[in-house]
C-alpha cells in the first residue's frame, strides 16, 4: 500500500482525537495464544507503524505491555523525518496505564525508551524498585485511573492525537467513559475457535455509540476499517 494515500486515509485531525487500533479474526478472536501479533500481517504492521508515526502519544494497558512484550517506541528515520518536517517531537511519548504498578523497569519499553515514558495508575500504590528512574509516574483516580483526567492532561501537555493499542479491558473503560473517536479495525482472514476474547471487554450499562465508516482497504485477504464518532 501507498503511503501517500494511508496518509490520506489515516489523517492527523485538526481537532483533539483518540484514536483505537486493534486487530481481530474473521471470528472475533483478539489473540492467538494469548497474544494478537499472531492476527497481522505485512498490510496491518504498515499500518500500525503509520499510526504510530503520526500520533502524538501512543496509549497502552501495562497487560498488554507486558503479554505483547512491548519494546522502545521507537520509529525508523524515515517516520522520524516525516515528524521533524510537520514540526512535531521526533518521538511520540509512550503512555502506560497501570492500576497495579506491576511493570518492570528493566522492559525495553522503559530501558530503552527514546523519551522518558509516561505511566498513569490510581491511588495507594507503590511503584516498584527503579520504576521512577526510567517513567514519570502520574496517579489520576481513586481506586481506578481516570482516564478523562488522563486524555485531558495529555492535551494540556500538547498530544491531541492520541492512539490506543489497547488491550481489550482498557478499550471497554474508554467506550464506557465516551473517549473513543475512531477505531482502526484490521480483520483477519482467520478462524481460530478457541475462548479467545473480543477487542473490547468490560460492565455493560452503557448506550452502543454510533460510528460512521470512513475507510475500506484491502490487501492480501486482510480488511482495514475506519470508523469515527458519528455526530
Amino acid at each position: 500500500m501507498i503511503l501517500e494515500d494511508l496518509l490520506e486515509r489515516y489523517p492527523r485531525r485538526a481537532e483533539p482525537t483518540l484514536r483505537v487500533n486493534f486487530v481481530a479474526a474473521v471470528d472475533g478472536a483478539v489473540t492467538i495464544d494469548g497474544r494478537s501479533s499472531a492476527l497481522g500481517g505485512p498490510g496491518d504492521k504498515q499500518i500500525f507503524d503509520l499510526l504510530r508515526m503520526t500520533c502524538d502519544a501512543l496509549v497502552v494497558a501495562a497487560g498488554t505491555v507486558r503479554t505483547e512484550n512491548y519494546d522502545a517506541l521507537r520509529l525508523d528515520e524515515a517516520g522520524r523525518a516525516w515528524r521533524r518536517a510537520r514540526g512535531l517531537p521526533e518521538f511520540p511519548l509512550m503512555v502506560v496505564v497501570s492500576g497495579s504498578l506491576d511493570l518492570d523497569p528493566a522492559q525495553l519499553v522503559f530501558a530503552d525508551a527514546p523519551i522518558r515514558p509516561l505511566v498513569v495508575t490510581g491511588a495507594g500504590q507503590a511503584p516498584p524498585p527503579g520504576l521512577a528512574k526510567v517513567a514519570e509516574i502520574l496517579t489520576l483516580g481513586d481506586d481506578a485511573v481516570d482516564l478523562a483526567a488522563m486524555v485531558a492532561e495529555l492535551h494540556r501537555r500538547g498530544a491531541t492525537q492520541i492512539l490506543c493499542e489497547g488491550g481489550p479491558r482498557l478499550f471497554g473503560a474508554l467506550i464506557a467513559a465516551d473517549l473513543v473517536d475512531e477505531v482502526c479495525l484490521t480483520v483477519s482472514p482467520l478462524l481460530t475457535g478457541g475462548g479467545a476474547g473480543r477487542i473490547a471487554a468490560g460492565p455493560d450499562g452503557h448506550p452502543p455509540r454510533r460510528m460512521a465508516l470512513r475507510s475500506v482497504l484491502s490487501d492480501d485477504d486482510m480488511l482495514f476499517l475506519r470508523y469515527v464518532r458519528s455526530h
